[in-house]
């Protein structure tokens, strides 16, 4: 059976039989959660994880997701992710794509008042996190994060 397209580029940067993480699988829960993951890989930073089309968008913040408002953070979007990564917590072995140490930092649901290609404008519903954010894409595959006023 082959990979759902969305995990392709998930399925080929990972050996399932080496990392904890999980199999490729696109889900429609019907849900609207989001996730944000302290990554302590090669560099300390945050994946944001929102719950859009079977899979969970992901971008990669070096600084961390902004607490406060007009703060801007560079997401460096990354491959898509299942939707069962968003309870993942684990150590990533050496060797390994992405190795080190993945902790759930926040976790909740969103409100999605706006998608585009280059936009997606949300509220977000956490237990650290709540407020009116942004995504704004900017060049190739960077972006920036704000919490808007």
């Amino acid at each position: 059976m082959g990979v759902d397209e969305p995990l392709k580029e998930y399925s080929q940067k990972r050996s399932f039989d080496e990392t904890p993480e999980p199999r490729p699988a696109a889900e429609e829960t019907g849900l609207s959660r989001f996730v944000v993951q302290e990554h302590n890989a090669s560099h300390l930073h945050w994946d944001f994880r929102l719950e859009l089309d079977g899979v969970l968008k992901s971008w990669a913040v070096p600084k961390g997701v902004p607490q406060a408002p007009g703060v801007r953070r560079l997401a460096v979007q990354t491959e898509d992710h299942p939707v069962s990564y968003i309870d993942f917590e684990g150590t990533i072995a050496p060797g390994q794509y992405g190795a080190g140490t993945v902790k759930i930092w926040d976790k909740g649901t969103f409100s999605l008042e706006k998608r585009t290609e280059k936009e997606y404008l949300f509220a977000l519903h956490g237990e650290r996190l709540s407020g009116n954010y942004a995504l704004i894409h900017t060049n190739g595959k960077q972006w920036l994060l704000l919490k808007r006023k």
